[in-house]
């Protein structure tokens, strides 16, 4: 086993570092309090080969593994977890979609502009009444002909608004049916194809998040991934790749909100000492340390599962859970040893600890991981 990052990936670490830095470190607060969601800064992340890191370079990607995602996404998000978290979607969840079950002629039609960014895409599987309970999803899809009508709405989309194409899971069967559920790739302009109202949220607020309206929406069959019926298996196997997304963009948000809050205890002098000094702050910062170590190990181990084409359906979850859980405690503690400059946005911690929430929630609860875990763990 080797922890040192190869020649590769300390060469894109500090290619993102530097991007970061010159490119959204500047515009974060303004971002955050517009909710902007800045599509040109996504063009330039796309002309470096981060929109399309594990696309086949055959097919306009950078053909880059899980372990150098971890580190792109990771990155972005010690800066500005909104983007990590806009950059993951965009690859794990649209893209990989696509990119895992589509056919050749359906890769090359849509992979290259989603590889390079020319496209934004998005991902539909959330409906307002059907969040952890996919099965129950109430958007339907009717065959007619070599078309399919679609109706129904789906909620949480993130590139809602901004996205060209968006991969969508209909219910063509019956409500419940793990196989009654297919996948369609809607692209921006189809009649009756929308996207509704933006949400105005706690964190995350630069990584766009709206409803998708579909109205008797016509879509060709062409446009169907896979065989019908098999959009819920396609789903899970893409989410097995999304949570070590949202690990990674947890990792992300605690190194940040640590390396935050680490240098502040140098500085912040009180009683005649740096407060680092105290017991009561330094063993936070031992257990955040700590806490961070085990999950990037628990990521990258998970990585190295899906790199080899392996089981990762538990290790991913495990890495979700522990790091999502771990981001939120490393964040709230960060505020607490900011004390009240950690409560203001002068101070990214406040932004840091905003932002984490989601990670216990996007791509499958906490409580979704322990039941994916519990019941793996049980057919052994």
């Amino acid at each position: 086993m080797n922890f040192d990052y190869n020649e590769t990936q300390a060469m894109i670490a500090q290619s993102i570092r530097d991007f970061a830095e010159k490119e959204i470190r500047p515009n974060i607060m303004e971002w955050d309090e517009a909710q902007t969601f800045p599509v040109p800064l996504f063009k330039k992340l796309g002309e470096m080969g981060f929109m399309g890191v594990l696309v086949p370079e055959e097919l306009g990607g950078s053909g880059l593994g899980y372990h150098e995602y971890i580190t792109i996404v990771e990155e972005i998000s010690k800066v500005d977890p909104s983007i990590g978290l806009s950059v993951a979607a965009h690859n794990s969840l649209c893209t990989n979609h696509i990119l895992t079950f589509g056919n050749e002629e359906q890769k090359k039609r849509w992979i290259p502009k989603l590889a390079t960014a020319e496209h934004i895409g998005a991902w539909g599987l959330t409906e307002h009444d059907t969040g952890s309970d996919a099965g129950g999803m109430n958007t339907t899809a009717k065959k007619d002909g070599d078309f399919w009508i679609v109706n129904g709405a789906k909620n949480f989309i993130t590139h809602a608004i901004s996205g060209d194409i968006a991969v969508v899971i209909v219910r063509t069967g019956e409500k419940g049916d793990s196989k009654g559920m297919t996948a369609f790739v809607f692209e921006k302009g189809m009649p009756g194809f929308a996207s509704g109202k933006k949400e105005n949220k706690l964190g995350m607020r630069a990584s766009e998040t709206a409803e998708l309206i579909f109205d008797n929406c016509r879509i060709p069959d062409a446009n169907r991934l896979g065989e019908v019926g098999q959009g819920f298996i396609q789903a899970m196997k893409v989410l097995d790749g999304g949570r070590i997304s949202i690990g990674a963009l947890s990792l992300g948000i605690a190194k940040g909100a640590y390396e935050a809050a680490l240098k502040y205890s140098k500085e912040r002098h009180q009683f005649g000492q740096p407060i680092c000094e105290f017991q009561g702050i330094s063993f936070k910062l031992a257990d955040m340390a700590t806490e961070i170590e085990a999950s990037e190990l628990l990521l990258h181990k998970a990585a190295f599962l899906k790199q080899e084409h392996r089981p990762v359906t538990t290790m991913g979850a495990m890495a979700k859970m522990y790091a999502s859980e771990v981001c939120v405690k490393v964040a709230n503690e960060a505020v607490q040893i900011h004390g009240g400059y950690g409560y203001i946005k002068d101070y990214p911690v406040e932004k840091f600890y905003r932002d984490s929430k989601l990670c216990t929630i996007g791509e499958g609860t906490t409580e979704i991981q322990k039941i994916v875990i519990s019941r793996n763990l049980l057919k052994e």
